[in-house]
């Protein structure tokens, strides 16, 4: 069983330089809150931005989201010295993104400098990025999650954002990451008014065994949780398959008239373990 498997549905990308809108999104029920440095702010000011980083992990969490930091390309000076920033605060992120990763060298620099105690996601957004994934994904024991970056991606190698444009490198991430044991997480809905556009987008994610995907505005935060998660009648159909194996107990057994084996009852197994409150 995937130990992450439900280690994150939803992460909220907020930019640094707007503390006020980095405070409220840690309660707008996205399973991680991330502040920005990277996109969102322009080079003139990502000295500004750190510096409000800093501020905002210096203060101790007030809910129980996650909080985690998007840094700069680790091939640049800004990379490096956000990394050096988060070192010094008092109540640091739990998580570290790291965008345009194409090797194992920015997870190392990263893990090096952030020690055990920070979880570390990667983005990957380029071609060079997908075709050295196993490679990347066997450099820390601290990384537990993927996310790819469509919108780079795109420009990296000049094809459209299109769904049927981005599959093949999108399937080539869910399979190297689910195969690496961490978890999936896919590209965030760029249109925060088209949220039947980011029901459908976040479906085929979740169909092609994506675990999550980024949201650029809480009000796609909640959409993405209940695609990602499973209905009453998923959880209540998986206590059927388990309660029907158990009491068959040859490995086969019958469930609404459909032949289900090892994989179907672990896979129901699975969804109580990370879903089922009861």
């Amino acid at each position: 069983m995937n130990k992450f498997s439900r280690y994150c549905r939803s992460i909220l990308f907020t930019p640094a330089l707007v503390t006020e809108r980095s405070v409220k999104a840690t309660t707008s029920h996205a399973d991680i809150s991330l502040i920005d440095l990277e996109d969102s702010v322009a080079a003139a000011r990502k000295a500004e931005a750190r510096a409000r980083a800093v501020e905002f992990f210096s203060r101790r969490a007030e809910t129980p989201c996650r909080r985690a930091v998007r840094i700069n390309n680790l091939g640049s000076p800004d990379g490096l010295l956000d990394l050096l920033a988060l070192r010094e605060c008092l109540h640091g992120p739990e998580v570290v993104m790291i965008p345009k990763v194409e090797s194992p060298r920015d997870v190392e620099i990263a893990g090096q400098l952030l020690g055990s105690q920070v979880e570390l996601i990667v983005i990957i957004e380029t071609s060079r990025g997908v075709e050295n994934l196993s490679a990347t994904l066997a450099a820390n024991a601290h990384l537990t999650a993927t996310i790819f970056g469509a919108a780079d991606f795109a420009l990296s190698t000049g094809s459209s954002l299109d769904w049927h444009s981005l599959y093949h490198a999108r399937a080539r991430l869910v399979t190297a990451t689910r195969a690496a044991g961490l978890h999936p997480l896919d590209s965030p809905w760029f249109d925060v008014v088209d949220t039947a556009g980011l029901e459908t987008a976040a479906k085929r994610a979740r169909d092609l065994g994506y675990g999550g995907m980024g949201a650029v505005h809480p009000r796609q935060v909640p959409i993405i949780n209940a695609v990602f998660s499973p209905s009453t009648t998923d959880i209540e159909h998986a206590r059927r398959i388990t309660v029907a194996s158990h009491s068959d107990g040859s490995g086969m057994c019958l469930v609404d008239g459909v032949a289900t084996g090892a994989p179907f009852i672990e896979a129901a197994q699975r969804l109580l373990h990370e879903f089922d409150a009861r």
